[in-house]
């Protein structure tokens, strides 16, 4: 495991548990490894946007939804396609960095055996 993904599951554990500032610490470490190119400002897209969609308690975005139901299938099937995304070569940079981050987020997701 990548020291990344070792990361992106220490912030995922910490948003599950609603430790916004403990999140916050960890997002900001994965900001620094993504770097500040086109890929890099995709995946803090993303990041900033998990902790952002959580900390709202926004009832419409999907990792909300997957988080609260614990709908794992659901987040398989979303995995799956945004792997697929990834591999389209004709994707720019930051579409990469921006589906990248998901991948691990719902990587990490998954790989919990139990949530929080």
């Amino acid at each position: 495991m990548s020291a990344r993904d070792m990361r992106m599951e220490m912030f995922l554990r910490a948003l599950l548990r609603r430790d916004f500032s403990k999140a916050k610490g960890h997002l900001e470490k994965l900001q620094k490894m993504a770097g500040s190119d086109e890929w890099g400002r995709g995946y803090t897209r993303a990041i900033n946007g998990f902790l952002s969609t959580l900390q709202d308690n926004d009832p419409d975005s999907f990792l909300f939804q997957v988080v609260s139901n614990n709908d794992r299938e659901r987040a398989e099937e979303f995995l799956k396609r945004f792997e697929e995304i990834i591999s389209q070569e004709f994707r720019d940079e930051y579409e990469k960095g921006y589906y990248t981050a998901w991948v691990e987020l719902l990587r990490a997701y998954l790989n919990q055996k139990s949530l929080a």
